[in-house]
């Protein structure tokens, strides 16, 4: 069996912690992208412009066997396989230029994980400079990373070698310390990968790993928003009157919320630059533009989803105009949830109690569009625990115990936001306005919502307040505002329902919980 420690990567020439422009500079001049009028650097990922779910592998071992949630999510791969590629991979890179970054996952000294990256392209070396939390030079004299992610777009495996299933992978190895990325050039991969890590070992130490978004207000007072992809998790926590404490990725210890990252990787397709002026003016030189149509002038066209509706840009935290330059946040005072609910039936804001909050963690509820992958051409329910299954690889029982553990400990309140539609479902009724949804963030921050008098769903059973300052009455009982209120009673039926049937795949969630979610 192969001994990665012999087998050393060196490649032809290796750029160790370039600065940005440098790295700029060069991917320039290799070819890999373009300059926006913006002055940010556009690149396209070629074939694979979002992650390869049925390419990421982890290698099933003595460290591994007991703790990973196996199936269909986290895919298993033996060791050997592992081995082989990895020799591959680094014969093939060593006749590569090599664009390295040092730095650390983790914003906290104590959970503060030293990581390698090394990268065949030098734009994926500007990605992790911009994404995860870079060093000081004290820092860098003295890293040595626990963690090496090494990332090789050109190498492709050979479909139907044992257990691999296309030309890309990503594989992780917990014992090896090692996240082998190959055939791919989505930086989504390395940053996902990374998060996966963490992931894995904070549960270890007690701290809560999470999918999600945070921020603070002036008195220190934290907030953090779980949501999937295009539920305004990026967009809302971007907010000029509360410092950003992180977008994506974050920790929740017994001294509060800390961000795993130093940088943002939102999504942009119809990126509005009066509704999301944070994020639209962060696009600059420095940032990183992935699948974003440029017209002739080379003027972003955000709009233009004829590529992938996942268009990115990656920035470091600090190009947020009121950021957090700590990453640390107070324990929370409050927990939003949000979900774009395409069947038009949730309410825009609703309370829940400790055990409906472990409920919808686990169930991680949202919708996809048409339009938004190819095969779908209605609204279609969506569950992923955790809001980030992919990434979340313990037994979702683990999160959920951690979550339900620091609600009793820090008292947050916790609210469910449905950023979808109302009045009916996609195609019928309206997507909520981001207007009225910022109406209603604010007044759970702020507390003022708990003042209000609440009414329980008779479905969902969570708590819809009858009032909320700046948003008509109407919308806040989704039933109102649809006209034909039977059809409502049916739709609402058939996503209770669907809810359930996706809770029975957890077998280990104690019956509280079970109990927590839709009556009918």
């Amino acid at each position: 069996m192969t001994n990665l420690k012999s087998a050393k990567l060196k490649g032809k020439n290796t750029y160790v912690n370039t600065s940005v422009a440098e790295l700029i500079e060069l991917a320039v001049k290799r070819g890999e992208g373009v300059f926006s009028d913006t002055g940010a650097f556009a690149v396209s990922t070629g074939k694979y412009t979002g992650r390869s779910p049925k390419d990421r592998f982890i290698v099933r071992d003595s460290i591994t066997e007991d703790k990973i949630n196996w199936g269909k999510v986290n895919l298993s791969i033996k060791e050997e396989i592992f081995d082989v590629l990895y020799n591959e991979v680094v014969e093939y890179l060593n006749k590569k230029d090599l664009f390295i970054f040092n730095g650390f996952v983790g914003s906290l000294g104590n959970y503060k994980i030293p990581i390698r990256v090394t990268c065949e392209y030098a734009y994926q070396a500007m990605f992790a400079n911009q994404m995860f939390v870079r060093p000081t030079k004290d820092e860098l004299s003295k890293h040595i990373p626990e963690f090496n992610i090494i990332s090789a777009p050109g190498f492709k495996a050979k479909k139907g070698m044992d257990g691999i299933n296309s030309e890309a992978f990503i594989i992780i190895n917990f014992t090896k310390k090692v996240v082998l990325i190959g055939g791919t050039s989505y930086s989504g991969e390395i940053k996902k990968s990374v998060f996966s890590i963490m992931n894995f070992l904070m549960p270890q130490k007690g701290v809560l790993p999470m999918h999600c978004s945070a921020n603070k207000g002036e008195k220190g007072d934290t907030t953090i928003f779980f949501g999937l992809s295009g539920t305004g998790k990026t967009t809302l926590s971007a907010d000029l009157d509360r410092k950003l404490i992180g977008d994506d990725e974050h920790g929740w210890c017994n001294d509060g919320v800390f961000n795993f990252e130093g940088g943002c990787y939102a999504k942009v397709i119809r990126l509005d630059k009066e509704k999301e002026r944070e994020i639209y003016n962060a696009i600059k030189f420095g940032t990183l533009l992935e699948n974003v149509a440029l017209d002739e002038n080379r003027k972003p066209d955000y709009n233009c989803a004829s590529v992938t509706e996942n268009t990115r840009a990656a920035y470091p935290i600090n190009y947020i105009e009121n950021f957090d330059s700590d990453g640390f946040g107070k324990e929370p005072n409050t927990i939003i949830f949000l979900t774009a609910d395409a069947f038009g039936v949730m309410p825009p804001i609703s309370k829940l109690t400790k055990e409906q909050a472990m409920y919808h963690f686990i169930s991680g509820y949202t919708s996809k569009v048409p339009g938004t992958e190819r095969g779908v051409s209605e609204p279609k329910a969506t569950f992923s625990t955790c809001f980030g299954e992919p990434f979340m690889i313990l037994k979702p029982s683990v999160y959920a115990k951690l979550l339900g553990k620091k609600i009793d400990e820090s008292k947050a309140d916790v609210y469910l936001i449905n950023t979808g539609w109302i009045g009916g479902s996609y195609g019928e009724g309206q997507r909520i306005k981001l207007s009225y949804t910022r109406k209603m963030v604010n007044a759970a921050i702020s507390g003022k919502i708990k003042n209000e008098e609440f009414v329980e769903h008779p479905v969902f059973k969570v708590l819809m307040p009858k009032n909320c300052e700046g948003v008509p009455g109407e919308v806040l009982n989704p039933r109102n505002m649809w006209k034909n209120k039977e059809a409502y009673d049916v739709k609402v039926l058939e996503l209770a329902k669907r809810f359930k049937e996706n809770f029975k795949r957890f077998e280990d969630v104690s019956q509280d919980i079970v109990m927590a979610g839709p009556s009918k």
